[in-house]
């Protein structure tokens, strides 16, 4: 089985200037709204710059791009075409709460891979042949590595069947 990702950044960027623009937002503004919940933890708030220019890059952090999706309450699904979407558009991301922020479990989606690629009779080399844009050591290195991108992430979910919020949780760090 093949899996195309289909999650579009340029999309995600549009709409969240679309909705910022029509609130009557700066970048600035929007910038210090999305980051809110970095107050109580530990972790780094995004940068005006990032959230601008996401619609630049080929990958960008999932903390990035999670935090987006929960400003926006939108489900990552929501920036797929239907056609390469295996479930809904409602697969909520879990709302964490005001002192938490929204981080990807690269652990769980190792496990759910590995699982996954063991009842296929697959070793790494063939689960990212099936895998457009993703090697064996991006995959076996979810084990240990606690940052993933969109839209590569997305490319992994829709090849499990799952949606992204099954692996996504509140953190306070």
């Amino acid at each position: 089985m093949t899996a195309a990702a289909g999650f579009d950044l340029m999309a995600l960027h549009r709409v969240l200037d679309d909705v910022r623009s029509a609130r009557g937002l700066s970048w600035s503004v929007l910038a210090d709204e999305i980051n809110a919940p970095f107050a109580y933890t530990d972790s780094i708030p995004i940068h005006v710059a990032t959230i601008r220019g996401i619609a630049r890059p080929s990958s960008v952090t999932s903390a990035v791009v999670l935090q987006i999706l929960r400003w926006l309450g939108r489900s990552p699904e929501s920036f797929m075409p239907a056609t390469a979407r295996r479930f809904g558009v409602d697969e909520t991301l879990p709302e964490p709460g005001p002192t938490k922020i929204l981080r990807f479990d690269t652990h769980q989606l190792h496990a759910a891979l590995d699982q996954a690629r063991c009842e296929r009779g697959l070793a790494w080399v063939g689960v990212a042949a099936e895998l457009p844009g993703i090697t064996p050591g991006m995959l076996t290195n979810l084990a240990t590595g606690p940052l993933i991108g969109f839209p590569r992430v997305m490319t992994m979910t829709q090849w499990l069947g799952r949606p992204v919020a099954a692996f996504v949780h509140g953190r306070a760090r």
